[in-house]
């Protein structure tokens, strides 16, 4: 039987949305649905934000039994209250990071070093990196130890340039997050909007939005799984 395994979900720290007066935050099914997924297999998961402390939310929708067994689960309600920050986590510890969701990830994943070194530490050890909708915006910071982005050359899925359109927030983004992938080298892959799409590139699993995240977790699950019986 497949060890467990150790997955670390990224969240943003950010929670504010530009100019516009709005809060965002971490999108809460983006860490739910593949939390459920990923506990249920037998991994373990634990929590790191950008700043640490207690990290925004957004998108909470309580009629979810998914996102309520979430935040009601104790192990996750300890950790959301006091976050670690990724200058006190070690790599060495996880088998897998997980960029969670949001649009406050457009503002402080990209930008953070720390956040990035753990990616690449957990990656260049064999492990696997995962992304769901704007989580994919923390994969722009990652720089491998031989120069490279670690999406250069690698297929993946991210929130889209149209998707970001149809939710009015194209001028409100630091950045358009696909634009910005493919500059980086990486082969993006869409589907139509808000609709699930999910892309496995051997340990790096990316979904598109929303609807992608019970996907990524099912699929981050099963490339533990292949290298837990290698």
């Amino acid at each position: 039987m497949p060890r467990t395994r150790k997955v670390l979900l990224a969240l943003t720290s950010h929670d504010r949305l530009g100019d516009t007066g709005r809060t965002t935050g971490f999108y809460l099914s983006e860490a739910a649905h593949p939390w459920k997924v990923l506990t249920e297999a037998g991994h373990e998961v634990d929590l790191v934000s950008v700043r640490g402390g207690r990290p925004p939310m957004d998108g909470v929708d309580t009629s979810d039994p998914v996102q309520q067994a979430f935040l009601d689960d104790p192990r996750i309600s300890a950790q959301l209250a006091a976050t670690r920050r990724p200058e006190d986590v070690d790599p060495a510890d996880y088998d897998a990071v997980l960029y969670v969701g949001g649009h406050g990830t457009m503002w402080d994943f990209p930008g953070s070093t720390a956040l990035a070194g753990i990616a690449r530490d957990v990656w260049e050890a064999g492990g696997a990196v995962a992304a769901v909708c704007h989580g994919p915006a923390g994969l722009v910071g990652i720089t491998l130890s031989d120069g490279s982005p670690l999406v250069a050359g690698r297929r993946l899925a991210a929130f889209t340039n149209a998707e970001e359109a149809a939710v009015g927030l194209t001028d409100v983004v630091p950045f358009h997050l696909q634009t910005r992938l493919e500059e980086l080298g990486a082969e993006h892959s869409a589907a139509e909007n808000f609709a699930a799409h999910v892309v496995v590139d051997g340990r790096l699993v990316t979904g598109q939005n929303p609807a992608s995240a019970t996907g990524v977790g099912e699929a981050l699950a099963e490339v533990l799984d292949r290298s837990a019986e290698a």
